[in-house]
């Protein structure tokens, strides 16, 4: 079974992860070994395939394939988090294109025209799973990234969406939700800045993150069907509302994985 980052909003995309203790690695922030482990984080292995110079099919662990790309000119990472129509933080071509909205992230390497895609596989009856994520390696265009703000514009935004968030979210009487979301919500929102990006981070990409992610939290639970809006055509109408703070919440968190690159640029 594959997995993909809609399957659970509160969990951080491992595109994110790499991002994050990738350009920490590439900064002499950490050990290769130590990036290496959080990226990995619970997941039983992370292989990669596809890299620069590499026979198609070879696999490749994760301090060995960062090595190689920091020796092929690697400056940083940047993070993708791509949905249909808003192809945020990719370059192209077509096919990295399509492959990194099916996954719904990427990860693009500054410095070497080549971005990752994460194949999540999820194994073994449930109660007792296991999870296995294959990165395949392709070409991209050197090019900006589509929409992606920086730090500065990414905090407006989310000020602004924080607030509409609230409003809208009591407007749908999100606190009948159930309880299980909302211990989840609960439970996301102690964690605070302990597991959030990695050495090196300027704490304002810190905090633009978290908020980001508490915003993307609060969506989800409006679009699991939660509160008075019960009803098609009062769930179209809750999307609808809340799709341009899905947008922002999205675009700041790019901003936020990828501001030690777009900062020091």
């Amino acid at each position: 079974m594959l997995a993909t980052p809609a399957d659970n909003p509160y969990q951080e995309p491992r595109s994110g992860r790499l991002t994050a203790w990738g350009n920490a690695l590439l900064a002499g922030a950490c050990s290769p070994d130590d990036a290496a482990a959080a990226v990995q984080g619970v997941d039983d292995a992370h292989r990669v395939t596809g890299l620069p110079g590499e026979e198609p099919d070879s696999l490749h662990g994760l301090t060995w394939a960062l090595g190689k790309l920091r020796v092929l000119g690697a400056k940083g990472l940047r993070l993708a988090l791509p949905v249909a129509g808003h192809p945020l933080g990719l370059t192209g071509p077509p096919p990295f294109n399509a492959l990194a909205m099916g996954a719904g992230e990427a990860v693009l390497v500054a410095g070497v025209p080549y971005g990752l895609v994460p194949e999540v596989e999820v194994y073994g009856p449930e109660g007792d799973q296991g999870v296995r994520v294959l990165w395949q390696c392709l070409p991209v265009e050197d090019a900006l990234p589509a929409d992606v703000p920086s730090l500065d514009e990414a905090e407006r935004e989310l000020a602004d969406g924080l607030r509409q968030a609230t409003v809208m979210l009591t407007r749908l009487d999100v606190a009948g939700a159930g309880p299980e979301t909302l211990r989840a919500l609960e439970d996301f929102r102690r964690r605070g800045h302990r597991e959030l990006l990695a050495p090196g981070y300027p704490q304002r990409a810190v905090r633009v993150l978290e908020s980001a992610r508490q915003v993307s939290a609060l969506l989800g639970i409006a679009a699991g069907g939660h509160g008075t809006a019960v009803s098609a055509s009062e769930m179209a109408a809750r999307r609808e509302i809340l799709a341009p703070l899905d947008r922002t919440a999205r675009r700041a968190q790019v901003a936020a994985y990828n501001a030690i690159v777009d900062e020091r640029r």
